[in-house]
Protein backbone atom coordinates (compact mmCIF):
# COMPACT_ATOMS: atom_id res chain seq x y z
CA UNK A 1 0.00 0.00 0.00
CA UNK A 2 2.78 2.44 0.89
CA UNK A 3 5.44 1.69 -1.70
CA UNK A 4 3.50 2.83 -4.80
CA UNK A 5 2.41 6.00 -3.02
CA UNK A 6 5.80 6.96 -1.59
CA UNK A 7 8.53 5.68 -3.89
CA UNK A 8 10.07 8.52 -5.87
CA UNK A 9 8.31 11.22 -3.85
CA UNK A 10 10.13 14.09 -2.16
CA UNK A 11 9.49 14.84 1.50
CA UNK A 12 8.77 18.56 1.85
CA UNK A 13 8.51 18.54 5.64
CA UNK A 14 7.68 16.58 8.77
CA UNK A 15 6.17 17.21 12.19
CA UNK A 16 6.37 15.06 15.31
CA UNK A 17 4.09 15.22 18.33
CA UNK A 18 5.28 12.41 20.62
CA UNK A 19 8.65 12.02 22.31
CA UNK A 20 7.66 8.42 23.11
CA UNK A 21 7.20 7.44 19.47
CA UNK A 22 10.07 9.41 17.92
CA UNK A 23 13.64 8.47 18.75
CA UNK A 24 15.55 11.71 18.39
CA UNK A 25 14.87 15.43 18.54
CA UNK A 26 11.83 16.49 16.47
CA UNK A 27 13.40 19.58 14.85
CA UNK A 28 16.63 17.80 13.96
CA UNK A 29 14.81 14.82 12.45
CA UNK A 30 12.45 17.08 10.50
CA UNK A 31 15.37 19.11 9.15
CA UNK A 32 17.22 15.99 7.99
CA UNK A 33 14.09 14.67 6.25
CA UNK A 34 13.17 17.85 4.41
CA UNK A 35 14.00 17.65 0.71
CA UNK A 36 14.86 13.95 0.75
CA UNK A 37 13.48 11.67 -1.95
CA UNK A 38 12.20 8.21 -1.09
CA UNK A 39 14.11 5.56 -3.02
CA UNK A 40 12.36 2.45 -1.69
CA UNK A 41 9.88 1.19 0.89
CA UNK A 42 10.36 -2.33 2.19
CA UNK A 43 9.66 -4.57 5.14
CA UNK A 44 12.24 -5.93 7.58
CA UNK A 45 10.35 -8.37 9.77
CA UNK A 46 7.77 -6.25 11.60
CA UNK A 47 9.55 -3.01 10.70
CA UNK A 48 8.80 -0.73 7.75
CA UNK A 49 12.00 0.61 6.22
CA UNK A 50 11.99 3.75 4.07
CA UNK A 51 15.25 4.26 2.16
CA UNK A 52 16.04 7.90 1.31
CA UNK A 53 18.59 9.52 -0.96
CA UNK A 54 21.80 10.51 0.73
CA UNK A 55 21.92 7.13 2.49
CA UNK A 56 19.38 7.97 5.19
CA UNK A 57 17.05 5.27 6.51
CA UNK A 58 13.69 5.93 8.18
CA UNK A 59 12.62 2.96 10.28
CA UNK A 60 9.06 2.63 11.56
CA UNK A 61 7.29 0.11 13.78
CA UNK A 62 3.53 0.19 14.26
CA UNK A 63 3.61 -1.33 17.74
CA UNK A 64 0.22 -2.63 18.88
CA UNK A 65 -2.04 0.22 17.73
CA UNK A 66 -0.08 2.17 15.11
CA UNK A 67 -1.43 3.11 11.68
CA UNK A 68 0.15 4.73 8.63
CA UNK A 69 -2.61 6.60 6.80
CA UNK A 70 -2.32 8.29 3.42
CA UNK A 71 -3.93 11.74 3.11
CA UNK A 72 -6.11 11.25 6.19
CA UNK A 73 -7.38 13.90 8.58
CA UNK A 74 -5.21 14.60 11.61
CA UNK A 75 -6.77 13.33 14.82
CA UNK A 76 -6.07 13.24 18.58
CA UNK A 77 -3.73 10.24 18.21
CA UNK A 78 -1.65 11.55 15.30
CA UNK A 79 2.00 11.30 16.41
CA UNK A 80 3.74 12.32 13.18
CA UNK A 81 3.06 13.93 9.81
CA UNK A 82 5.16 13.55 6.66
CA UNK A 83 4.41 16.08 3.91
CA UNK A 84 4.79 15.63 0.14
CA UNK A 85 4.05 17.94 -2.79
CA UNK A 86 0.74 16.14 -3.29
CA UNK A 87 -0.44 14.45 -0.12
CA UNK A 88 0.76 13.56 3.33
CA UNK A 89 1.34 10.48 5.47
CA UNK A 90 0.04 10.31 9.05
CA UNK A 91 1.34 8.09 11.82
CA UNK A 92 -1.51 7.49 14.28
CA UNK A 93 -0.91 5.53 17.48
CA UNK A 94 -3.31 5.72 20.47
CA UNK A 95 -1.08 3.74 22.88
CA UNK A 96 2.22 5.16 21.60
CA UNK A 97 3.97 1.79 21.45
CA UNK A 98 5.09 2.48 17.88
CA UNK A 99 8.54 3.81 16.96
CA UNK A 100 9.98 6.18 14.36
CA UNK A 101 13.74 6.45 13.95
CA UNK A 102 15.97 8.17 11.39
CA UNK A 103 19.60 7.20 10.86
CA UNK A 104 22.39 6.53 8.39
CA UNK A 105 21.53 2.82 8.41
CA UNK A 106 19.17 0.35 10.02
CA UNK A 107 19.28 0.60 13.82
CA UNK A 108 21.62 -2.07 15.16
CA UNK A 109 18.86 -3.80 17.11
CA UNK A 110 16.86 -4.10 13.87
CA UNK A 111 19.78 -5.13 11.67
CA UNK A 112 20.68 -8.06 13.94
CA UNK A 113 17.23 -9.66 13.82
CA UNK A 114 17.00 -13.19 12.48
CA UNK A 115 16.17 -14.16 8.89
CA UNK A 116 12.77 -13.31 7.49
CA UNK A 117 9.97 -15.81 8.02
CA UNK A 118 8.83 -15.48 4.40
CA UNK A 119 12.21 -16.05 2.79
CA UNK A 120 14.09 -18.45 5.06
CA UNK A 121 14.83 -21.84 3.50
CA UNK A 122 13.78 -25.09 5.14
CA UNK A 123 17.41 -26.01 5.85
CA UNK A 124 18.12 -22.67 7.53
CA UNK A 125 14.86 -22.87 9.47
CA UNK A 126 15.74 -26.34 10.76
CA UNK A 127 19.23 -25.15 11.73
CA UNK A 128 17.75 -22.21 13.67
CA UNK A 129 15.64 -24.56 15.80
CA UNK A 130 18.15 -27.40 16.12
CA UNK A 131 19.47 -27.84 19.64
CA UNK A 132 17.13 -25.29 21.24
CA UNK A 133 15.77 -26.52 24.54
CA UNK A 134 13.09 -23.88 24.84
CA UNK A 135 9.36 -24.18 24.28
CA UNK A 136 8.50 -23.81 20.61
CA UNK A 137 6.09 -20.86 20.62
CA UNK A 138 8.40 -18.38 22.42
CA UNK A 139 11.24 -19.46 20.12
CA UNK A 140 9.12 -18.64 17.06
CA UNK A 141 8.17 -15.27 18.56
CA UNK A 142 11.81 -14.42 19.23
CA UNK A 143 12.66 -11.96 16.46
CA UNK A 144 16.37 -12.77 16.75
CA UNK A 145 15.57 -16.35 15.79
CA UNK A 146 13.10 -15.52 13.03
CA UNK A 147 11.79 -12.06 12.19
CA UNK A 148 8.23 -11.32 11.21
CA UNK A 149 6.07 -13.73 13.24
CA UNK A 150 3.60 -12.40 15.80
CA UNK A 151 1.19 -14.03 18.21
CA UNK A 152 -1.73 -14.51 15.83
CA UNK A 153 0.22 -16.05 12.97
CA UNK A 154 2.27 -18.28 15.25
CA UNK A 155 -0.89 -19.85 16.67
CA UNK A 156 -2.33 -20.29 13.18
CA UNK A 157 0.86 -21.83 11.78
CA UNK A 158 1.24 -24.26 14.68
CA UNK A 159 -2.35 -25.40 14.18
CA UNK A 160 -1.87 -25.99 10.46
CA UNK A 161 1.34 -27.90 11.18
CA UNK A 162 -0.43 -29.93 13.92
CA UNK A 163 2.21 -29.08 16.53
CA UNK A 164 1.56 -28.21 20.19
CA UNK A 165 2.76 -24.72 21.16
CA UNK A 166 4.59 -26.21 24.18
CA UNK A 167 6.59 -28.70 22.13
CA UNK A 168 10.36 -28.43 22.62
CA UNK A 169 11.82 -26.59 19.64
CA UNK A 170 15.00 -28.65 19.35
CA UNK A 171 13.18 -31.98 19.43
CA UNK A 172 11.09 -31.53 16.30
CA UNK A 173 11.83 -34.19 13.74
CA UNK A 174 12.35 -33.48 10.05
CA UNK A 175 8.75 -34.04 8.97
CA UNK A 176 7.32 -31.75 11.66
CA UNK A 177 9.90 -29.09 10.82
CA UNK A 178 8.91 -29.30 7.17
CA UNK A 179 5.22 -28.95 8.02
CA UNK A 180 5.88 -26.00 10.31
CA UNK A 181 8.07 -24.19 7.78
CA UNK A 182 5.42 -24.67 5.11
CA UNK A 183 2.61 -23.59 7.44
CA UNK A 184 4.38 -20.38 8.49
CA UNK A 185 4.83 -19.27 4.90
CA UNK A 186 1.33 -20.37 3.94
CA UNK A 187 -0.29 -18.39 6.78
CA UNK A 188 1.77 -15.26 6.18
CA UNK A 189 1.13 -15.24 2.43
CA UNK A 190 -2.61 -15.75 2.97
CA UNK A 191 -2.68 -12.94 5.55
CA UNK A 192 -0.85 -10.54 3.26
CA UNK A 193 -3.23 -11.41 0.42
CA UNK A 194 -6.21 -10.73 2.71
CA UNK A 195 -4.85 -7.36 3.81
CA UNK A 196 -3.82 -8.41 7.31
CA UNK A 197 -5.81 -9.14 10.45
CA UNK A 198 -7.91 -6.34 11.94
CA UNK A 199 -8.57 -7.86 15.35
CA UNK A 200 -8.66 -4.44 17.00
CA UNK A 201 -6.83 -1.50 15.41
CA UNK A 202 -5.04 -2.45 12.22
CA UNK A 203 -6.04 -0.78 8.95
CA UNK A 204 -4.13 -0.20 5.72
CA UNK A 205 -2.90 3.10 4.30
CA UNK A 206 -6.39 3.97 3.07
CA UNK A 207 -8.03 3.16 6.43
CA UNK A 208 -9.49 -0.16 5.27
CA UNK A 209 -9.47 -3.14 7.68
CA UNK A 210 -7.92 -6.44 6.73
CA UNK A 211 -9.95 -9.61 6.26
CA UNK A 212 -7.71 -12.44 7.46
CA UNK A 213 -9.47 -12.42 10.85
CA UNK A 214 -12.35 -14.15 9.05
CA UNK A 215 -10.00 -17.00 8.08
CA UNK A 216 -8.52 -17.65 11.53
CA UNK A 217 -8.86 -21.26 12.64
CA UNK A 218 -7.76 -21.14 16.29
CA UNK A 219 -6.77 -17.64 17.37
CA UNK A 220 -9.58 -16.06 19.39
CA UNK A 221 -11.72 -19.21 18.96
CA UNK A 222 -11.70 -20.39 22.59
CA UNK A 223 -14.45 -22.96 23.17
CA UNK A 224 -15.44 -23.15 19.52
CA UNK A 225 -15.21 -26.51 17.71
CA UNK A 226 -11.99 -27.25 15.84
CA UNK A 227 -12.51 -26.99 12.09
CA UNK A 228 -10.84 -30.39 11.66
CA UNK A 229 -12.01 -32.57 14.56
CA UNK A 230 -14.71 -30.51 16.38
CA UNK A 231 -12.80 -30.62 19.68
CA UNK A 232 -13.25 -27.29 21.55
CA UNK A 233 -10.36 -24.90 20.98
CA UNK A 234 -8.41 -24.28 24.18
CA UNK A 235 -6.66 -21.12 25.37
CA UNK A 236 -3.56 -21.27 27.57
CA UNK A 237 -0.83 -18.80 28.44
CA UNK A 238 2.63 -19.51 27.02
CA UNK A 239 5.44 -17.07 27.79
CA UNK A 240 2.83 -14.52 28.95
CA UNK A 241 1.02 -14.66 25.61
CA UNK A 242 -2.52 -15.90 25.10
CA UNK A 243 -2.20 -19.08 23.04
CA UNK A 244 -4.92 -20.95 21.16
CA UNK A 245 -4.72 -24.55 19.98
CA UNK A 246 -6.67 -27.77 19.45
CA UNK A 247 -5.78 -30.32 22.16
CA UNK A 248 -6.59 -33.22 19.84
CA UNK A 249 -4.98 -32.07 16.58
CA UNK A 250 -1.92 -30.56 18.28
CA UNK A 251 -0.37 -33.09 20.60
CA UNK A 252 3.00 -32.59 22.26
Amino acid sequence: MLAPRLTGRRITGAQFFSSRVLRGRPRQVATRLAGKTIKAVRRHGKFIVVELDGGLVLTLHLGMTGKLLWDATRGPHTRALFFFPHGRLLFDDPRQFGRIELGDSLPERVARLGPDALSISLDDFAARLRGRRGILKPVLLNQRVLRGLGNIYTDEALFRARIHPRAIAGRLRAERLRRLHEAIQEVLCAAVQAGGSSISDYVDAEGRPGEFQFELRVYGKTGEPCSVCATPIRRIVVAQRGTHYCPKCQRV
